[in-house]
């Protein structure tokens, strides 16, 4: 079985920490304008032989930098304004799959090129 909750994020730039089950999915998320608040709703298992592990996400407005290794999960609009909240799970780059990371250029893959003169 499973079910969604719902969860209400904390405001720009601060993190939210969740303590999620293993197998949640994120389903939904948006502004209420009522709240003044983003809200995510997870789907979670409610297997409780499932580890719980916890999850950090933080809102921020558009043209905000954030790092390299966040990941966005999803953008909530204000209907009635011209703002979106954007939500990214906050992962620290250790966390990150190796095929997420960038690598340094290496020349050996695609040979060296010589410049002719004309």
């Amino acid at each position: 079985m499973k079910t969604i909750h719902q969860y209400h994020l904390d405001g720009e730039k601060q993190v939210t920490t969740l303590a999620l089950r293993d197998g949640y999915r994120i389903v939904r998320c948006e502004y209420l304008v009522a709240q003044k608040r983003v809200y995510l709703w997870v789907e979670e298992p409610l297997r409780i032989d499932l580890p719980v592990s916890e999850r950090q996400f933080m809102v921020v407005g558009s043209g905000t930098p954030v790092p390299v290794s966040y990941q966005h999960v999803d953008t909530a609009l204000d209907p009635f304004g011209p703002q979106a909240f954007h939500v990214y799970e906050v992962i620290a780059p250790a966390e990150l799959p190796t095929s997420c990371l960038r690598k340094p250029f290496s020349p050996a893959i695609f040979g060296v090129v010589e410049r002719q003169h004309a």
